[in-house]
């Protein structure tokens, strides 16, 4: 927070609109661009024409999960990067996103999957992998850090390789199918309209306890003995953190398959403009990482008539987040790892 102005509620206010226009204003551009062929006029006054089906069962739930999905991320990641004092430190990390593709990617390649029976796979798959993390990475009843960092990369590509293994003995339509699903989109399947209201449950308790959260966090950059001695105790945080992040995440990869570099780019974009202190990080990380997913999404939906398919979102975001990181770390790498 150095060299910048105290967080009056003045300045959060004012932070906060901006982000909320930003996130509605990516809605309102994929509403108008996300589906070039949809009439918003005839869609909005004539409900028994294709046009209002398509809006109401198709763009509009696509939309809002989008938002979900974006803010989970972005959000998710500007807490890791506070928990675990590691300005590298992403959702993914903890081995959750190997867990929730493997799982989904199981049941799909068994032959058991349906819209509803694959995410419950990843997200079992998940739930799984955070046990297992906590346990290898815990030590005298503490969780550390650096161990579960360490444990998580290691975890996900022993995930991954159960994957190659399942992908060579699986039929190759189902595998081709499973591909698709694991580089990430967040199209709703209008078969299954129960799964966006559970992501939006999952998600938003994850998020909303990481939001109150944020003086605790704050705390926690001082070193954990003084966060002790302010009235925080750093390991309780740092695992019920851990396992709301982890279920609010693997629900996510159970539903929508791997969104890269959200929860690693959003968080560090905003930091660099508003600072550190995690009372504004942590909601102006969700609603740009809201916007972000939204408008990758619209952009991927706008180029299919054009590119003759539609990529998958997660593509986008990882085109576009590389390099941004990238020149984040290449102009000001001091603020970056702060």
């Amino acid at each position: 927070m150095r060299g910048r102005p105290a967080l009056t509620p003045r300045r959060l206010a004012a932070w906060l609109v901006a982000g909320l226009v930003f996130a509605v204003g990516a809605a309102a551009l994929a509403l108008v661009v996300g589906m070039p062929e949809l009439d918003l006029a005839t869609a909005l006054s004539d409900a028994t024409s294709w046009q209002h089906a398509a809006l109401y069962k198709l763009q509009l739930p696509r939309i809002a999960q989008g938002l979900v999905v974006g803010a989970t991320l972005a959000v998710s990641g500007a807490a890791l990067q506070g928990l675990l004092r590691n300005p590298l430190a992403d959702p993914f990390i903890l081995g959750v996103s190997g867990g929730a593709a493997l799982g989904s990617a199981a049941v799909t390649l068994m032959g058991l999957g349906t819209a509803l029976l694959a995410p419950l796979g990843g997200f079992l798959g998940a739930l799984g992998a955070l046990l297992v993390v906590t346990a290898l990475a815990t030590e005298g009843g503490r969780i550390a850090p650096l161990r579960m960092l360490l444990i998580g990369v290691v975890f996900n590509a022993l995930a991954g390789a159960g994957l190659m293994v399942l992908q060579a003995l699986a039929d190759p339509g189902a595998v081709q199918l499973t591909l698709m699903r694991l580089m990430g989109s967040v199209g709703a399947d209008p078969s299954e309209p129960l799964l966006l209201p559970l992501l939006a449950v999952a998600s938003g308790i994850g998020i909303v306890a990481t939001l109150l959260s944020a003086r605790g966090l704050n705390l926690l950059a001082l070193g954990d003995e003084t966060a002790r001695s302010l009235g925080v105790a750093p390991d309780r945080l740092r695992l019920v953190l851990f396992v709301l992040i982890s279920v609010a995440v693997g629900a996510t990869v159970a539903v929508t398959g791997l969104i890269g570099f959200v929860g690693l780019i959003v968080p560090h974009a905003v930091r660099l403009v508003v600072g550190p202190d995690h009372r504004l990080l942590l909601p102006l990380s969700a609603l740009a990482g809201a916007g972000f997913v939204v408008v990758a999404d619209a952009a991927v939906s706008a180029l299919a008539p054009a590119m003759g398919t539609e990529l998958p979102v997660g593509v986008v975001t990882a085109l576009v987040g590389g390099p941004m990181f990238l020149a984040l770390l290449r102009r000001r790498p001091a603020r970056v790892a702060e």
